[in-house]
């Protein structure tokens, strides 16, 4: 079974077509490029990848590609406080925030943790997403995985999962996802996250739940977050082993010179997943706090 958005339907080959157009973008900037060519270089004609566009971002291409272009300037011009230290100053207040707004955490028991969750009971569901197929798996007390669905398939998600949980019992549940895919849609209902970590792992995601949608941070300044200045190093270790892909925004973190740097799901859905938050920022900003049901434009 996999779960659908309800307002709009993604598919592996929309995410490919988009993460096309995305790498083109970036990569030409300095050109600023027509809405012709980057449909040209994403294989579709301009009406219908401006519409899958707008589907899937909530903004214009063109609008896009303005939102890149000043932010590409202002982090040339990016001198004084870092991006995190700002957020957190300013109480992570505003209408582009989306973490702050439905996403909490409760990890598991250190008993949970060390018996490998023996006993516990584990609902998965697969899902579309405008990032590709997901799974996702949670327990009677929250979401304990969201993965994306590799090469692999969903049977070799499956056994990796399985590999992961040796001690659980699993259950095929097509409502698993429902929570994820309502937020994915724009739903800012509650989601309760229940990851599995060390006490330093589980600190690190809770900072990272503090970078606001649409912002980055570098490792420093999460180290610096979790009053660890100088474990930048175990930070990123931290960082790449975050088992709740976009809920807890470990893709928001980027090296000290301001590349991509690795991504546990691969830098280019890296990227995608930043200018899908990006766009949402500029899109919510046109349309006022919360109001999912305002025409983009």
């Amino acid at each position: 079974m996999t779960t659908t958005l309800s307002h709009a339907r993604f598919s592996s080959a929309d995410y490919e077509r988009i993460a096309t157009a995305i790498r083109w973008i970036d990569a030409h900037i300095e050109q600023q490029p027509e809405t012709g060519q980057i449909a040209a270089a994403a294989g579709l004609s301009v009406a219908h990848f401006s519409r899958l566009f707008r589907r899937w971002a909530g903004i214009s291409p063109g609008r896009y590609l303005k939102h890149r272009t000043l932010l590409q300037a202002s982090h040339a011009l990016d001198g004084g406080a870092s991006v995190l230290e700002a957020a957190l100053s300013s109480g992570l207040s505003g209408p582009s925030r989306l973490h702050d707004l439905f996403v909490s955490m409760e990890a598991m028991t250190p008993g949970e943790y060390k018996a490998d969750a023996a006993g516990l009971d584990l609902a998965y569901d697969f899902a579309q997403s405008p990032f590709g197929d997901i799974l996702v798996v949670r327990s009677d007390r929250g979401i304990v995985e969201l993965q994306f669905v590799d090469s692999t398939g969903q049977q070799g998600a499956l056994d990796a999962l399985r590999a992961r949980w040796p001690a659980a019992r699993f259950t095929s549940n097509a409502r698993a996802a429902d929570d994820v895919v309502a937020a994915l849609a724009g739903d800012r209902s509650t989601l309760q996250l229940c990851p599995r970590g060390t006490n330093f792992q589980l600190k690190v995601w809770r900072a990272l739940l503090a970078i606001p949608e649409g912002a980055t941070a570098r490792y420093a300044d999460v180290a610096a977050s979790v009053g660890q200045p100088n474990a930048a190093r175990a930070v990123g270790n931290a960082v790449g082993a975050n088992p709740i892909a976009w809920l807890i925004p470990c893709h928001r973190v980027l090296r000290a010179n301001g590349a991509l740097g690795g991504y546990r799901w691969g830098p280019e859905r890296k990227a995608v997943v930043l200018a899908w938050e990006q766009c949402q920022a500029v899109a919510n900003s046109d349309r006022g706090p919360c109001n999912p049901a305002a025409t983009p434009r």
